[in-house]
């Protein structure tokens, strides 16, 4: 049977920016939830040795591809523990939906399922906790779709303490611009020092990204899309953009704002998930 591993949509339903490190990264505090839409991979075991990307990213090369790297790294890792065949290979497939540098997490959730698939197809063993420590090499985002539970997550993204926002339905919209992170995360006008405060306290306050008034400021499409949803319902920027969304409580108000959407802006409708749809394909198999 060929299995089709869901690659999810995340969102950060806020992000705030509570300090930078010595070693030029930021620590957050930000509240992950995922999205019953994405990408899928397709991934198939040989005894060739090779790890194999069937369908190529323009601009990107194989051995940079995340979902190659994460696929190399597990292999690397079972090798050295023994519990891997030095010709265990695969031949991996991916139907990409999700935009590149739209901050929903596309690349960090392609490997993310690079690993936890191969993990269960080579029969390897690892933990989740084990997969995510590997995860967090490949990007500060991956642990959380490895462990594939909505969280809080501080630090540099990879401190994970479980959450269970509601359940909304969501318009994710996007202006046909790409924001590479680390220009938001340079940017001299970020806040940087949005206090720590506690889970409980971040739930009872109005959610918000401190990223926005950047990426807005840079990107005049990505202002024009707050501005316009907006009007609607509240809305705001996931993660580092380029992407906004907007909270609605059914799917019916989502799909009817987007059908009012200009011309200039791409979007789709889905709904939060507290448990990704990676880990329940992986629980029903």
């Amino acid at each position: 049977m060929t299995i089709r591993w869901p690659a999810p949509a995340k969102l950060n339903l806020f992000l705030y920016v509570t300090g930078r490190r010595p070693d030029g990264y930021h620590n957050l505090q930000t509240l992950f939830q995922f999205l019953d839409y994405g990408d899928h991979l397709q991934i198939t075991p040989n005894s060739s040795g090779e790890i194999r990307l069937a369908t190529p990213v323009a601009g990107v090369a194989e051995a940079d591809n995340l979902i190659v790297r994460a696929a190399t790294l597990l292999k690397t890792q079972a090798l050295a523990q023994q519990r891997l065949a030095p010709d265990a290979g695969a031949l991996i497939s991916v139907e990409k939906i999700l935009p590149m540098g739209g901050g929903l997490g596309g690349g960090s959730s392609n490997a993310a399922t690079a690993l936890v698939a191969l993990n269960h197809l080579w029969k390897v063993g690892f933990t989740p906790d084990e997969l995510a420590e590997f995860g967090v090499r490949l990007g500060a985002d991956v642990p959380v779709f490895v462990k594939g539970y909505a969280a809080f997550a501080e630090g540099v993204g990879e401190q994970l303490q479980p959450a269970h926002p509601a359940e909304k339905w969501y318009l994710v919209a996007h202006p046909g611009v790409s924001v590479a992170t680390p220009l938001i995360f340079n940017d001299p006008d970020l806040t940087r020092d949005s206090p720590e405060r506690s889970l409980e306290t971040l739930l009872h306050t109005p959610f918000s990204n401190d990223c926005e008034h950047v990426v807005r400021k840079r990107f005049r499409e990505v202002d024009a899309l707050v501005s316009w949803l907006l009007e609607y319902a509240p809305s705001r920027l996931t993660g580092t953009g380029a992407c906004v969304f907007a909270e609605f409580d059914t799917e019916a108000a989502a799909r009817q704002v987007l059908d009012f959407a200009p011309e200039w802006i791409t979007g789709f409708v889905a709904q939060g998930q507290n448990v990704s749809p990676l880990t329940r394909t992986l629980s029903g198999i």
